[in-house]
């Protein structure tokens, strides 16, 4: 790091930091989630956004936040009324999950007539970003 932009940080950091500190409180948190719903107002979709980064930053701080203090529980549970719950709580219907079949085969694995596959399992724990485990 040059002279000069260690400089430009000293005298540009004191307006930024609230913004990118890491939150540690529960206030703190609902401060970033704010600021992230906002965020994601103006920015959508636009990676050109001059924003897109700070949406990036705040919401990799949310979602550490998240991890390390909000954690899902799930009780013990068959594949199926896993995947019944992670699709309810995210208001996906059976036509929504094409990654893992058609609505045809995901209506039989709801319905307990085919088990998961380990390449549906990998997609739908990528998808819901949970471990592979929770579906065994």
């Amino acid at each position: 790091m040059t002279n000069n932009t260690a400089y430009s940080l000293v005298q540009n950091w004191q307006p930024l930091a609230p913004l990118l500190s890491v939150p540690y409180t529960e206030q703190d948190y609902q401060e970033k989630l704010v600021l992230l719903n906002q965020l994601i107002d103006e920015v959508g979709n636009n990676e050109q956004h001059s924003l897109a980064a700070l949406l990036d930053t705040v919401g990799v701080l949310v979602e550490n936040y998240e991890q390390q203090h909000y954690t899902l529980e799930l009780p013990e549970a068959t594949p199926q009324e896993v995947l019944a719950f992670l699709m309810a709580e995210h208001q996906l219907k059976q036509s929504d999950l094409a990654e893992i079949g058609s609505q045809g085969v995901v209506s039989e694995i709801l319905n307990g007539k085919r088990q998961l596959n380990k390449r549906q399992i990998q997609e739908l724990a990528k998808r819901f970003q949970v471990s592979p485990e929770v579906f065994f």
